[in-house]
């Protein structure tokens, strides 16, 4: 963001930011499913002309030009307003204070106008407005928020907009090419390139939220204020993340930065569409980090994964049969080597549904069918 940056939770002695300015708008009447299907069929190389056997350099441009036109700029500007009668009666003498206005980015998720952000970039925000690529602005409502992943989603009055298609973030691979999409310091429209450097990543940023979600895919990617709610893009030019923080010790970018992974934004999008809010599902476990001082404690042979700690009374695990002492290898089986792994599946998935759960008991493997609770 421009004007207004946050600094929480020291990491190796710099700062992780979140910059930005949060209001609710009417309901929107109408319920448009932006991820049921793709409108893009184009296939985008990753790579240049491969001679001879030999690696040809990396080329971005179809992956950029694909892209660009469905990011935006965010603009929230916050007006002044008085909290005592001296106040006002200051106002009123000599005017009021100059609105504060800050910028982000956002990408188009529905050619009906649907609009995905982070909560940051609009927390606290007055008036929100949105500079497509083609330099039409538009005045956005916020048709909901969700702290705990901190995104946000916006509606202007505009249709036929460009959008994106969407990558599967579970199938993403460290050491993959992705490009970083926004409006770093009102440089609007800028692209970076990196790779992602690692999957699952919790910085504790949102750590005050109640029941924080952090599983963030960390790049190498540029990403600086004003990239905030912008696209992390596959080199085949699919929405892989929405752009959120970078660890720094000075406020701008200093070689790492973190988006949320797509397939939790479509859950938490669909449901900020649908109800206003997010409907999430619980397994009803109290869990940490497998590690070697559990493993030696326990008496088990394994190192990787999320062990039970406690269940809870009437809890979806307890009810399936899950114990203490069990090890959570994989969620339909997709790894989940660490807390935020197994908290990014279960809570990209509704209160009902019914997941099956690969856990490690007695030295084996065990799996353990579990309908999630709300």
């Amino acid at each position: 963001m421009k004007n207004i940056s946050h600094l929480l939770a020291g990491l190796a002695g710099g700062a992780l930011v979140l910059a930005g300015t949060y209001f609710i708008a009417p309901k929107e009447q109408q319920f448009v499913d932006p991820f049921a299907s793709s409108s893009k069929t184009k296939q985008i190389s990753r790579l240049s002309n491969n001679d001879g056997g030999t690696r040809g350099p990396v080329d971005f441009s179809d992956a950029a030009e694909a892209i660009m036109p469905a990011v935006v700029n965010v603009t929230s500007i916050t007006e002044f307003k008085a909290r005592s009668d001296k106040e006002r009666r200051y106002m009123e003498l000599f005017g009021s204070p100059e609105a504060d206005q800050s910028t982000g980015s956002g990408v188009i998720i529905s050619n009906k106008g649907y609009i995905v952000t982070n909560n940051h970039v609009i927390k606290g925000a007055t008036q929100v407005e949105v500079t497509l690529y083609d330099k039409r602005k538009y005045k956005a409502t916020v048709v909901g928020t969700d702290p705990s992943t901190d995104l946000a989603v916006l509606k202007i009055s505009a249709e036929n907009l460009p959008t994106v298609d969407f990558a599967n973030s579970d199938e993403a691979k460290i050491g993959e090419w992705v490009l970083a999409v926004g409006n770093p310091f009102d440089l609007n429209f800028t692209v970076t390139a990196g790779i992602i450097s690692a999957k699952g990543r919790n910085i504790n940023i949102l750590g005050r939220q109640q029941r924080s979600i952090e599983s963030f895919i960390q790049t190498d990617a540029a990403v600086n204020p004003g990239n905030s709610g912008g696209a992390l893009v596959t080199a085949s030019g699919q929405l892989l993340g929405i752009n959120t923080a970078i660890a720094t010790p000075t406020g701008t970018y200093a070689g790492y930065s973190f988006a949320v992974p797509i397939n939790l934004v479509k859950k938490v999008v669909s449901d900020l569409m649908e109800f206003g809010e997010v409907k999430r599902g619980y397994l009803g476990v109290v869990i940490q980090d497998m590690n070697s001082d559990i493993a030696k404690k326990e008496n088990l042979n394994i190192t990787e994964g999320v062990f039970v700690n406690e269940l809870v009374e009437e809890g979806a695990a307890k009810k399936a049969g899950m114990k203490e002492g069990d090890v959570i290898l994989m969620v339909n089986g997709i790894q989940t080597k660490s807390v935020p792994e197994l908290q990014e599946q279960i809570g990209s998935r509704n209160p009902g549904d019914e997941v099956t759960l690969t856990v490690f008991r007695n030295g084996q493997q065990k799996e353990i069918n579990i309908k999630l609770k709300e």
